[in-house]
């Protein structure tokens, strides 16, 4: 059995909005694109297996282009277990793009809510905007709760006005994700009476499933060789069209279904820390280097909440890491701090400041842009 796949462009969130409320009903399959990105290699198809509802394309920062699969049950799975994580359902304002699982997951627990979500206008993300939004946000009395999400980036620039500073204060929950979260960040939302929530997920996983360390309802997290894995019912039915990498990053074990995320973690008394990734680390002077551990501690150090750490090859030491950042910090400050943590070996080799980090359209850094500014 199949049902069409149906694209839409996510320049309108609310013809997202229908699309997605359509196929979570049972009509045809949704597949949100971003009009001006670059399509994958190969065309969708034109149908999908029946249980397939929404197809989310996904190349990340740094891999290959690749379609996620994703059921009705594991997208109301999601959305039901997040509102019990969160006290209950809400109304939301939109902020992320819907064509990624983060504006989608907004889409999805809205649908779930009853409620339709207040957006603020696509493209350059302005406080101001996010302000207005907010302030068109109105509840009932089965939805009463506020929420929204956000990536850190535009946490920060909400934090720096002060009316869209006071709107956010107002809100249940504020979920932060897409990326790790600064340490001096949310503790400057939480200062400012931000109820912050991180998330962790990914699109494999219908979205965040891990809130503030914490795998919410049925969902179990552990590492094995390092790496972490995580099971439950909102799990991707897998890649479109191509076994062999569902087969890769979705293996059975104990009777349960994992997913293989590819991040380093570590997972204590059940909060589940996570590391960065597996394959994100140099060798420099012969030692490993996990580049999102130094990333970590760049972002602790005043005003750079943002700075990205990347690599750049090195005759000495055959790769060595290098901050790329927008504000201006001293080498030495960074080299002692994180050389404090983790040894000379990962101690960052240069610092580049640019005007401005370029951005994926999520908020994440653009880190193959990133990784040619490095490499200068």
């Amino acid at each position: 059995m199949t049902r069409p796949l149906v694209a839409l462009g996510a320049s309108d969130p609310f013809a997202v909005l229908r699309g997605l409320e359509a196929a979570l009903a049972g009509g045809p399959a949704l597949l949100p694109v971003a009009e001006d990105a670059p399509a994958l290699p190969t065309p969708a198809p034109a149908s999908v297996p029946q249980r397939v509802a929404l197809v989310v394309e996904t190349s990340g920062s740094t891999g290959t282009g690749k379609r996620v699969a994703l059921s009705s049950e594991a997208l109301l799975a999601g959305a039901a277990a997040a509102d019990a994580a969160l006290g209950g359902p809400g109304g939301w304002v939109l902020a992320l793009p819907t064509h990624y699982i983060a504006g989608l997951n907004v889409l999805t627990r809205s649908i779930a809510a009853g409620t339709s979500p207040v957006v603020v206008p696509p493209g350059h993300f302005d406080a101001d905007a996010f302000a207005d939004a907010a302030d068109r946000l109105v509840t009932g009395p089965a939805a009463p709760r506020r929420y929204t999400s956000l990536v850190p980036v535009q946490l920060a620039r909400v934090l720096d006005d002060a009316r869209a500073s006071r709107a956010l204060a107002a809100f249940d929950a504020v979920l932060v994700g897409g990326q790790a979260t600064p340490a001096p960040l949310r503790q400057r939302a939480l200062d400012a009476g931000v109820r912050v929530v991180t998330t962790y997920g990914a699109s494999e996983t219908s979205g965040g499933c891990v809130y503030d360390g914490v795998p919410f309802g049925t969902v179990r997290a552990e590492v094995v060789d390092g790496e972490l894995f995580l099971a439950g019912p909102m799990l991707a039915e897998g890649y479109l069209d191509d076994d062999e990498r569902t087969a890769s990053a979705f293996t059975e074990r104990d009777g349960l279904r994992w997913y293989r995320t590819g991040d380093a973690a570590q997972v204590r008394d059940g909060l589940v820390r996570v590391l960065g990734r597996l394959d994100d680390v140099v060798i420099s002077g012969g030692e490993k280097v996990p580049l999102g551990q130094v990333e970590r501690l760049v972002r602790e150090l005043p005003g750079q909440d943002t700075a990205v750490v990347s690599r750049r090859a090195s005759g000495e030491w055959g790769e060595v890491p290098v901050v790329v950042t927008a504000r201006p910090l001293d080498l030495e400050v960074v080299r002692a701090h994180v050389g404090a943590a983790l040894g000379r070996a990962a101690r960052p080799a240069a610092v580049v400041v640019v005007a401005e980090l370029p951005m994926l359209p999520t908020g994440k850094p653009d880190r193959r842009a990133i990784q040619v500014m490095a490499g200068s």
